[in-house]
């Protein structure tokens, strides 16, 4: 039988070993293109997990362990493959519910359910993925669930989820050519492994106690004493009263009263409070109104400041809501950009928070909820900007009292045009649907460098060459940023272009853009306007919008 705290160990593990490998992970992306973030983002999202189960009692049920994770892996998710890795933990954690331990039976039935919940959440699964090493596992343990512990069960799904990781190129034509496996299915197979580890011989693989991406983060939030407002961080676990009907928002107004930084993470049956504050008795005196505390945490701040528990796994300040001040309206936008010039042009354009992120650096889902809740209207449109960005935005809708429409916008021209097409008298279907049409019609080049040498439509390509890019997909090749600039937005021109903006971004300077400028006016239709804008953008040293 698999034990709460077992689980528990087995999530701690599991993240250990997706960390472990995470660079082997990120390398196996087919394209050249830098982008190959897969094994940072599933790290970076069941490290989420990880650090929130870390609280949790030996006492402790399978079904409280997975409610906590499927919490923190939603809230967590990063990129394309962390949100699917989320939504495989969801399911498994609907197939442990009402379980204090878990047989055979039950954890095949729980991957089952986090198979299931992966297919439905992809509008058009493909397989030779991380979906198709979740359905073979699942499919395989359920053979052999009524006949064997749960130990063994887990040890059979994770040898079929290798099998499959084996066969995703012969499943996929483009990862047979590049000689790999599927980068998802692999960080699933470490982290399918690292809780195997557990399961089977009781042995946490160890890890690096501070991933390298927050390590940045980490010394940046350090403060010093003087700029510490309030003296103590104060953590609790609390296991709520059966049958208590209070809720938890009132708990997390009554904490804002005394404190900042507060964060209040509430499931079926538990309750995990964060707050930085002066009074850590009136804390405590008023969490036990809601239950038993199973773990209490309280650090002095002014003493050891270095204590960055919190907020540097938050990555931001986390009190998710807007600015009392600010008047509400209908309408809001929340826009992931990267860039300072980027920043300040949609920001230029009405949107009222930014997101930072894009390629390389996409956010988590709680990093996008915090932007909502900040933005002062009733309905917030987001703009994602990004491809693998659009699921973790989606994430949000169920996760805050505010109405969210995502716009699944994949580029920056496409926000941009989105947002040009919103209309303040319009309702909100209206919009929506404006701004959809808006974004779709927007045609965009990007041109960013090669991060690794590889073949692309049967050209070689080497680390460090210009990939000019036609609404995502490669079409040229080239030495220098301008040229490919140039021959990529070429190709995207018609007799019906009115608008062409360039944006320049880090590595290229004004003289480039304005030297790119005049090449397109001299293709461009008569009477096209061609405008020229900073971004600041990194990865991308052009990004133009065609219209």
């Amino acid at each position: 039988m698999i034990t709460g705290a077992m689980l528990r160990d087995a999530l701690i593990s599991a993240a250990n070993n997706i960390g472990n490998y995470r660079t082997q992970v990120d390398e196996l992306n087919v394209f050249p293109v830098p982008d190959g973030d897969t094994g940072t983002n599933m790290s970076m999202t069941i490290q989420n997990a990880a650090k929130a189960v870390r609280f949790v009692e030996d006492s402790a049920s399978v079904e409280q362990v997975a409610k906590i994770v499927s919490s923190a892996l939603l809230r967590g998710a990063r990129g394309n493959s962390g949100v699917i890795l989320s939504l495989i933990f969801r399911g498994f954690e609907k197939g442990l519910r009402g379980c204090f331990e878990a047989a055979g039976p039950t954890i095949a039935t729980a991957l089952k359910l986090g198979a299931e919940q992966a297919y439905k959440a992809v509008m058009k699964p493909v397989e030779g993925t991380i979906l198709t090493v979740i359905r073979v596992a699942a499919e395989e343990a359920e053979k052999a669930a009524d006949e064997e512990s749960a130990e063994k069960v887990w040890e059979i799904a994770c040898e079929a989820a290798k099998r499959a990781l084996a066969d995703t190129p012969n499943l996929l034509p483009a990862l047979k050519k590049a000689k790999v496996v599927d980068s998802g299915g692999q960080g699933l197979v470490y982290i399918m492994e690292g809780m195997r580890s557990v399961f089977s011989d009781n042995v946490i693989i160890e890890g690096e106690s501070v991933e390298p991406q927050a390590a940045a983060v980490i010394r940046d939030v350090i403060h010093s004493e003087e700029q510490i407002k309030y003296g103590y961080c104060t953590e609790l676990l609390i296991s709520k009263k059966p049958g208590s009907f209070l809720d938890s928002l009132l708990l997390r107004a009554y904490l804002e009263t005394i404190g900042d930084s507060v964060v209040v993470v509430d499931d079926d049956d538990i309750i995990k409070v964060h707050v930085h504050t002066d009074d850590p008795g009136s804390v405590l005196t008023k969490a036990k109104e809601y239950g038993e505390f199973e773990n209490i945490k309280i650090d002095n701040m002014r003493r050891q400041h270095r204590n960055i528990v919190w907020g540097a796994n938050q990555h931001m300040d986390t009190s998710g809501t807007h600015d009392e001040s600010a008047e509400m309206k209908d309408f809001g936008f929340v826009a992931v950009a990267a860039g300072e010039g980027l920043m300040e042009l949609f920001t230029s354009l009405g949107v009222d928070r930014m997101v930072s992120g894009g390629q390389t650096m996409n956010p988590s889902t709680e990093d996008i909820l915090n932007e909502i809740n900040k933005t002062p209207a009733n309905t917030v449109f987001v703009l994602p900007n990004n491809k693998n960005i659009i699921l973790t935005a989606e994430q949000t809708l169920s996760l805050t009292s505010k109405k969210v429409r995502v716009i699944p916008t994949k580029t920056i021209p496409e926000g941009i045009a989105a947002l040009l097409a919103f209309d303040p008298d319009a309702d909100e279907e209206t919009n929506h649907l404006n701004m959809n049409k808006a974004a779709e019609q927007v045609q965009t080049a990007q041109v960013t460098f090669a991060a690794r040498d590889s073949v692309v439509n049967g050209q070689n390509v080497k680390k460090g060459q210009m990939l000019g890019m036609e609404n995502g997909k490669i079409t040229v090749i080239d030495d220098n940023p301008v040229s490919a600039a140039f021959k990529t937005t070429k190709r995207l021109l018609k007799k019906s272009t009115s608008v062409i903006t360039i944006i320049y971004g880090e590595g290229v300077t004004e003289e480039d853009a304005e030297k790119l400028k005049k090449l397109i006016e001299a293709k461009a239709p008569s009477g096209a306007e061609v405008v020229v804008v900073n971004g600041g953008q990194p990865v991308y040293y052009f990004i133009v919008s065609v219209e």
